[in-house]
């Protein structure tokens, strides 16, 4: 479970900045320094993403990521004692398939050390969000481009961009809102639809390309610290170009070390002349 000293921010603090006006910021992580520099930062949210799956488990998309990885993931991210909410995400099969297995693996990541769960979805899923509420854990929805359901959207791509989709997000979200969700992730959906989802809900949405109306914004941690390279979703901003400095101290490490130059004196342990004069004598 949580660290009972971790003074993380109050679930009810998230409504509480949608009816202020304060936008909520969430970016994802998924170990013990992402989680610690995110929360210095001032993040109110961290999400350990099954985003993970292909950002740093080295899959091609998120569906492969297990709930062991998951657990594992949340349990680096609670070890940091955030101050931010630890939101974790149920990996693809570990809640479909019937409401038994949504509280267990919702029960696994909070004892791992989440505050609240994650999963896409809402008509058959809101069942498993009554269940998983009803077990007393905060569940966050996910609509709009959901990731673990990408082929049977027709591939990753926007969703809401026709008035019936657009109307059905809106009720979905109602639905998910009904059902006991705390927050509703939005991904790439047109901004004003996303706008007028935001409106017709007292909980947060929280945006991921779906435009500035949102009462919140999540990237992935890659992604806006330019971890990865090359071509990204429209709606990624990077804010630092860390790949560049990454392999910038690498090459600079591989050919200090190749040269002689690392390591220095300064960077060697020490032995006094009489033990090391001792010492080699033993060696005869």
């Amino acid at each position: 479970m949580t660290d009972v000293h971790r003074e993380a921010m109050a679930l009810p603090e998230v409504g509480a900045m949608k009816r202020a006006g304060t936008k909520i910021v969430m970016v994802t992580a998924y170990d013990h320094p992402s989680a610690r520099l995110a929360s210095e930062a001032g993040v109110d949210l961290l999400l350990v993403g099954d985003s993970a799956g292909n950002n740093v488990l080295g899959y091609e998309t998120t569906v492969p990521v297990s709930m062991d990885e998951a657990v594992m993931l949340t349990s680096a991210v609670a070890r940091a004692k955030p101050r931010a909410l630890i939101i974790g995400d149920m990996p693809f099969g570990s809640f479909q398939a019937s409401d038994a297995d949504a509280v267990a693996n919702a029960v696994r990541l909070v004892k791992a050390g989440a505050d609240a769960v994650k999963l896409e979805g809402a008509g058959p899923m809101l069942a498993r969000v009554r269940a998983i509420v009803g077990a007393g854990i905060p569940v966050m929805g996910h609509l709009g481009l959901t990731p673990q359901s990408a082929t049977k959207l027709g591939g990753m791509k926007a969703q809401g961009r026709t008035a019936a989709t657009a109307r059905q997000l809106v009720s979905d979200a109602r639905e998910l809102e009904s059902a006991g969700s705390f927050a509703i992730v939005l991904e790439a959906v047109p901004a004003k639809v996303a706008a007028h989802v935001t409106e017709a809900l007292a909980i947060p949405t929280i945006g991921i390309g779906a435009g500035p109306n949102c009462d919140g914004q999540v990237l992935v941690w890659h992604d806006l610290l330019g971890v990865n390279e090359g071509p990204a979703p429209r709606f990624v901003k990077r804010y630092a170009d860390l790949a560049s400095e990454i392999r910038r101290g690498l090459e600079a490490f591989a050919a200090e070390v190749r040269s002689g130059a690392y390591p220095a004196d300064e960077h060697a342990y020490k032995i006094s002349e009489e033990e090391l004069s001792a010492f080699e004598a033993d060696l005869g």
